[in-house]
């Protein structure tokens, strides 16, 4: 029981120290390594943060030089796609600039064409009423008769050889207008053609070498990418065609007429 009458010794009071307690020693023992463990993490943390502060200078470094890299192989890029653009640009008028000189070239080439095939078939009406004058003439017409007889035969085997060279034509052309045939095909006809018109003694008198030439120069054009007719392929080719065929008729008539004088 606590003692009422005695206040100085109510258990409320804490515990008395008796003489040679050490608790208190004990408490600052403990305080030190505390403190030193706080000293460490403060240090510590000091340390690393200057180590963060390092690091994320040296990343903003090397990503600064990094996109300056990058910047710079843009550029660089960006100029040479520029260059290539414009000379892509210049090569592309020229090959626009190159096609309308084809293109006036042919239209005018074709003009000089059709006129010249309608001076053949003028010649050519002019030699048939000639042709049923002489007929009528009695001995000159048999003679007529024979010496043209004699020119067709002429005109048959020049026929054929138009015909040869029109199917060597459409074979040329249909190598230009082929996207897997090489060219070396193309130009080994072409040679052909050129050294027969220049030594066959028909596609001499019908000049047929020059009219070749022209037409390697400027016939380019082509029917559809699905197209397998050959027929369709070539324009200025199909006009000489024609026009070296009115020659040959024209050539049949001139023939026989100066055969008939040559027997006169």
């Amino acid at each position: 029981m606590n003692n009422l009458n005695d206040p100085p010794n109510w258990n409320i009071l804490p515990n008395r120290r008796e003489p040679g307690d050490e608790g208190s020693r004990w408490n600052y023992a403990l305080l030190v390594p505390m403190l030193g463990l706080a000293a460490f993490r403060w240090i510590w943390t000091r340390e690393c943060q200057k180590e963060i502060e390092r690091e994320r200078k040296e990343y903003y470094k090397k990503h600064s030089s990094l996109q300056k890299d990058l910047e710079g192989k843009y550029r660089d890029i960006i100029t040479e796609n520029r260059r290539t653009v414009a000379h892509l640009e210049l090569e592309l008028e020229k090959e626009r600039n190159r096609t309308l000189s084809y293109r006036d070239a042919l239209v005018s080439q074709s003009r000089k064409l059709v006129e010249e095939r309608r001076i053949l078939e003028q010649e050519q009406e002019k030699l048939e009423r000639e042709k049923q004058v002489l007929l009528h003439s009695g001995a000159e017409g048999s003679l007529y008769q024979n010496c043209l007889a004699k020119e067709e035969e002429w005109q048959k085997r020049a026929n054929n050889l138009l015909k040869e060279f029109e199917e060597g034509l459409k074979e040329r052309q249909d190598i230009y207008c082929s996207l897997v045939v090489p060219r070396s095909q193309r130009l080994e006809i072409e040679k052909n053609l050129l050294v027969k018109a220049a030594t066959d003694p028909v596609a001499m008198a019908l000049h047929m070498e020059s009219g070749l030439k022209d037409i390697f120069k400027h016939d380019n054009y082509c029917g559809n990418m699905l197209n397998r007719n050959k027929s369709q392929n070539g324009r200025l080719m199909w006009l000489y065609l024609r026009y070296w065929e009115l020659a040959i008729e024209l050539q049949k008539f001139k023939r026989a007429e100066k055969a008939m004088l040559g027997k006169q």
